[in-house]
């Protein structure tokens, strides 16, 4: 488990999964997050999915959800998920993902908390060399919030998403361990 001031990432549980599903089949969910475009997503799919990981033995990689209210609460309430994931062990890099889900928690830090958790965990604890994203350039809400945890744009992909009606930038972004400063 890992926890900051406003959230706690814990690995993903299975009666969780009914509420991972409804975020993702909420299409202003997807669409901010980046989904391209958003799917529908069974839940029975998302419980075979889950049952698939914990059957093959292995442990269940970079993924958690993210808890708020955990001041408190002894369980916070889950309120999105996110993973380092695309990892390469030879570069020392990988991919961070995240999704606020429920709405109430937008704009309020919470996304930046647990951005600012799983950077101090891919540098501290998995001795990555760099942490990178990419993020719809219509979205400049993310794209702040992801400045504000140390991100740099590193290029950008002219209209390069078809998302919401029209094509828009993918913009990739980084930040380097000798950058990150929590």
């Amino acid at each position: 488990m890992l926890q900051d001031e406003k959230v706690r990432l814990r690995a993903a549980r299975r009666e969780d999964l009914v509420l991972l599903c409804q975020f993702n089949n909420d299409v202003e969910v997807e669409l901010g997050s980046g989904g391209d475009p958003p799917y529908p997503q069974s839940l029975e799919r998302l419980q075979a999915d889950f049952d698939n990981r914990l059957g093959d033995g292995r442990h269940n990689g970079m993924s958690w959800v993210v808890e708020a209210d955990i001041a408190n609460e002894a369980e916070g309430k889950v309120i999105g998920h996110c993973a380092l994931f695309n990892v390469d062990d030879v570069a020392h890099t990988a991919e961070l993902g995240i999704v606020i889900g429920d709405k109430a928690y937008w704009g309020r830090g919470y996304g930046s908390d647990a951005v600012n958790v799983l950077l101090d965990y891919a540098f501290r604890l998995r001795n990555l060399r760099k942490v990178f994203l990419t993020v719809n350039g219509n979205n400049p809400r993310a794209i702040r919030a992801y400045a504000k945890c140390g991100f740099v744009e590193e290029g950008r992909w002219r209209k390069h998403v078809w998302s919401n009606g029209e094509y828009v930038d993918l913009v990739c972004m980084g930040v380097l361990r000798e950058e990150y400063q929590r």
